[in-house]
């Protein structure tokens, strides 16, 4: 793929990822959950592959805190998940160890990571299992969404005529 069309398509998922959590989202404990950044993360790793898909994840947390409609735990979440999303995909391309590697990353790796992140950075004492259930469901919901819309697109041979 040539950088202009890499550039591009990475810009198409972060468009979704910024825009598509604020309007798809639900209660998920004391959090919300935002299945949509996890659904890119997937899409992303399968298509573009880990490295892409960490730039991805780290301008939708960016963009989401500039402009006021998300949190820094977007970071740790985010960044882990897509990492081992397209770490897992692309040493197995089987496209549901993307899924899985998504919602391991940021449900549990991520909710891990954001104790001392919160801590630290935004002066929050939760601890591990404060994290770890709305982390969980949010990644696993956008985990398996990402993975229908990878299915059907490769399905379809979509992707190899564009991507």
């Amino acid at each position: 793929m040539n950088r202009t069309r890499l550039l591009t398509t990475m810009a198409v998922f972060v468009a979704i990822g910024t825009l598509g959590a604020q309007l798809l989202w639900f209660p998920a404990g004391v959090a919300k959950a935002y299945p949509v950044q996890h659904a890119v993360n997937v899409m992303a790793a399968v298509t573009l592959g880990p490295g892409p898909a960490v730039g991805i994840a780290f301008m939708i947390g960016l963009l989401r805190n500039m402009l006021g409609l998300g949190t820094l735990l977007a970071f740790p979440g985010g960044i882990i998940g897509a990492f081992l999303a397209g770490y897992l995909y692309q040493m197995t391309g089987r496209k549901g160890m993307a899924a899985l590697g998504e919602a391991v990353g940021t449900g549990i790796i991520g909710a891990l990571f954001a104790v001392p992140f919160s801590r630290v950075l935004m002066g929050s004492s939760a601890g591990a299992f404060f994290f770890l259930p709305s982390f969980l469901v949010s990644s696993v919901t956008g985990a398996l969404i990402g993975l229908f819309v990878v299915s059907k697109v490769k399905q379809t041979n979509l992707l190899e005529k564009y991507v």
